[in-house]
């Protein structure tokens, strides 16, 4: 039986349609959600969220502070170390690039030839996780949780640096959701927060996109306002300000 070919305008509008149908079905399976759902929170939620991801630390410990604000005093410089079998480079200079785009007050870009960098990100195999886990924590016998993590020195004068180890064979999905995490962990908010389902900062989410709540919370960070060391009782009364100043530039 011969089959007649569709006319060309029908067929290119049926390709587009399923084109749109398919990008839909990946959104969803994605974690996208309506866009009622994706509103950001009240001032009030936000503030809590902030102090919560900026006031507290993940990994606690006897090198882990949580009572006073950690971000970057110095330009951050990322240097990538990708012993993987994929090279990731490129997708982290893309994400560092768009840092540098949507945060205001962060200086950050990937480090030159010569140039030293204060933020390392470490691209492994999951072969080389915990070796690479090991060296980074100076822990001979320790054992490195999850598929990724971040360490940061810092002191009342800032974060001196940063390294995040990411699982690079597992997936693209799992790698940049990795990378987001953890590169915005390593520049100051080091906790994370179950009450924020628009954050990468909420391991329960499944988001694999520097999210318009991550960005505003970002831009808090990183505003003038708010200095390195300062402790929560003298960053709380400037927060209202510098959320609805943050918010209102964004268009948020």
């Amino acid at each position: 039986m011969s089959v007649r070919p569709l006319p060309f305008r029908l067929l290119a509008a049926l390709t587009c349609r399923t084109a749109l149908l398919l990008a839909f079905g990946l959104a969803l399976l994605l974690g996208a959600q309506p866009a009622r759902a994706q509103r950001l929170p009240g001032d009030e939620a936000m503030i809590r969220g902030f102090e919560a991801v900026v006031f507290g630390a993940e990994i606690t410990g006897p090198l882990s502070d949580s009572s006073y604000l950690k971000k970057f005093a110095a330009p951050v410089r990322v240097r990538v170390e990708n012993p993987a079998e994929i090279d990731r480079k490129p997708a982290v200079a893309t994400f560092v690039r768009q840092l540098a785009r949507q945060v205001k007050g962060l200086d950050i870009a990937m480090a030159g030839r010569g140039e030293p960098a204060n933020f390392v990100v470490h691209v492994v195999d999951r072969d080389d996780y915990q070796r690479t886990g090991r060296a980074v924590y100076h822990r001979p016998f320790g054992r490195t949780p999850g598929n990724c993590i971040v360490r940061s020195s810092y002191g009342r004068a800032g974060i001196t640096r940063s390294d995040a180890i990411i699982v690079s064979d597992e997936g693209d999905l799992l790698f940049r959701r990795c990378l987001i995490e953890e590169v915005l962990q390593g520049l100051g908010p080091l906790n994370d927060n179950t009450d924020a389902p628009q954050s990468v900062f909420n391991d329960t989410s499944k988001l694999t996109s520097f999210t318009p709540y991550d960005r505003l919370l970002v831009n808090m960070l990183y505003d003038s306002r708010l200095r390195p060391g300062m402790s929560l009782a003298d960053a709380e009364p400037l927060l209202p300000a510098v959320l609805r100043d943050n918010r209102r530039r964004l268009g948020l």
